[in-house]
């Protein structure tokens, strides 16, 4: 345990090496080259991935095309980098990608070893354990003894490592260099269990060939909040990326989509016409035009069209929207005032 905990220590030093202050702004640098240079994972169903012909979909990918739109006016002006759990925090800092938006945990270490922010949660998760149906385990806490796939050097690792310690069993690693060599372990049989954010076993559950075969265990062992993140020193680019969510949950809040956002174009309501740029110029503090946060929903949609089509009861992964449902809703996702 010491020495993995030591080698994380160094991964994460070597990260530091490649921080170095934001350029003088991303938005001209995205504004320059037409695009947003986005990192995503590869092949997480549900959070970023591409189809046979290239096109990506997720609610990850969302985020971006969402910053897209606001930005460049059109949200499929998005490139996008497949990143590793390993390599995917040293592409932000060395300026591969604009954003990263990609299942990335919010932990203490990296926002303040790292030089980056999250602009935003877009997704609350916790980690969990998926098994075969067949071992008859109901309980994290009959897993003492068990071999335990994990990806390597990852705060997953680490978690699973404190929960088995405070609770006393016995854990077997195999640590993977991927998600997608943790999947294969586990569905060769070279481990027992597989252990992630809950969000990332629902995807990964639907790759295997026979997915009613296994289930994910109920218990969450850490909290998990993840969102877009960008390089500490451009707080020009950090706000573009915030707000940009924040309208996306504010829109849903009051009931703006996709669909119906032109029937809102002679609404009274003060909040509304801010959040459509029909007053307030609100575009002009971020450095964008008025039409920014109405190209962000007629191009992407709220918060909960993304959710459901990507991850909720509208898509295969069938998730709970749970913590990621709005605060009136007895969530805790709400947006920062629009004013």
């Amino acid at each position: 345990m010491t020495l993995y905990r030591g080698l994380l220590s160094l991964s994460i030093l070597s990260l530091i090496s490649f921080s170095t202050e934001a350029s003088a702004s991303t938005l001209e640098d995205v504004k320059k080259k037409g695009y947003i240079q986005c990192g995503v994972s590869h092949g997480l169903p549900g959070f970023s991935n591409p189809d046979e012909s290239g096109h990506w979909s997720g609610l990850d990918v969302d985020m971006c095309r969402a910053v897209a739109a606001a930005v460049l006016g059109d949200a499929q002006k998005v490139k996008f980098t497949s990143l590793s759990q390993k390599n995917r925090l040293s592409a932000l800092q060395s300026h591969d990608i604009d954003i990263l938006s990609r299942s990335t945990t919010h932990t203490l270490m990296r926002d303040s070893l790292l030089d980056l922010n999250w602009a935003a949660i877009n997704y609350y998760d916790g980690q969990s354990f998926m098994v075969r149906k067949n071992l008859n385990i109901t309980n994290a806490k009959e897993l003492s003894g068990a071999v335990v796939c994990v990806t390597d050097g990852t705060t997953t690792a680490l978690n699973l490592e404190d929960y088995f310690r405070y609770n006393q069993m016995e854990l077997k690693h195999n640590f993977t260099q991927s998600l997608d060599e943790a999947l294969s372990f586990y569905e060769k049989g070279t481990c027992d269990v597989i252990s992630n954010d809950q969000s990332s076993l629902a995807g990964m559950r639907l790759k295997l060939k026979s997915p009613e075969d296994h289930m994910i265990l109920p218990e969450v062992i850490s909290k998990e909040p993840m969102g877009p993140v960008v390089r500490q020193g451009d707080d020009e680019w950090l706000d573009i990326v915030s707000w940009t969510f924040n309208i996306m949950l504010e829109a849903e809040e009051y009931g703006i989509s996709q669909k119906n956002i032109d029937s809102f174009s002679t609404s009274s309501v003060p909040v509304i016409r801010r959040i459509l740029g029909l007053e307030g110029d609100m575009g002009s503090y971020l450095g964008l035009n008025t039409k920014w946060s109405y190209n962000i929903i007629k191009q992407v949609g709220n918060y909960a069209e993304s959710f459901e089509r990507n991850v909720g009861r509208g898509s295969p992964l069938n998730l709970n929207r749970g913590l990621n449902r709005l605060w009136k809703d007895g969530g805790i996702q709400y947006s920062s005032p629009i004013r």
